[in-house]
């Protein structure tokens, strides 16, 4: 066998993409406030951008629909759940957590797109942070990850009861975003999950006459 000095870079990155994880999120909190408060003083915004239901020129507002809200009580009740599925997400890397995060709201803004009644106007984070949150409750299974499964068991037993925002019983509420979010959430777990590394040959050991 063979020996070498003993590093520090696995801590030293799974520091660096904590924090760039934290960043990210608390920016991107930060983002939806912001946007918030300009809807507030120069007009509803949300109005222009929010997506309505089968109108092919509002097909491309599911984009900017996801980071607009309907005033402060709303964009505050997403707020905390964002950063913190977010942050568990992120962790694991920036690139593909903007993967994921793209994936579902596609799948949400076209769910509410297709399926929201006629008339109505559609925005808010709430498709993300359900598909975050199926994400998170999938990955761990999807990979055959022991520390992505005890999240996403922690994530259920915490935060298990938004699962209602999927069911229809609340008026005003577009339970559409919140359901086909959590597809898109699990979906992206699938489509974008990590190959398994290959595992690097012991050093020191010559090759087996077996092999």
């Amino acid at each position: 066998m063979a020996y070498g000095p003993r590093g520090t870079g696995a801590p030293a990155s799974r520091r660096s993409r904590a924090v760039t994880a934290a960043t990210f999120m608390l920016s991107w909190a930060v983002l939806l406030w912001l946007l918030a408060a300009f809807d507030t003083a120069n007009g509803m915004i949300v109005g222009e951008y929010g997506i309505e239901p089968r109108q092919l020129d509002e097909l491309l507002d599911i984009f900017p629909a996801a980071f607009l809200h309907f005033g402060w009580d709303h964009v505050a009740a997403n707020t905390v759940p964002l950063v913190i599925f977010g942050f568990l997400a992120a962790v694991r890397g920036l690139a593909r957590f903007i993967g994921v995060v793209l994936v579902i709201i596609v799948v949400s803004g076209l769910g509410v797109w297709l399926t929201a009644p006629g008339g109505t106007n559609t925005a808010g984070a709430s498709g993300v942070v359900f598909g975050l949150f199926g994400y998170l409750l999938v990955r761990g299974f999807v990979e055959r990850d022991a520390l992505d499964i005890t999240v996403g068991v922690t994530v259920l037993l915490l935060y298990g009861s938004i699962l209602w925002g999927v069911l229809p019983t609340s008026s005003g509420v577009s339970w559409q975003g919140h359901l086909f979010g959590l597809v898109g959430g699990v979906l992206a777990a699938f489509w974008l999950r990590r190959t398994p590394a290959r595992r690097a040959p012991r050093q020191g050991i010559g090759p087996s006459p077996y092999s």
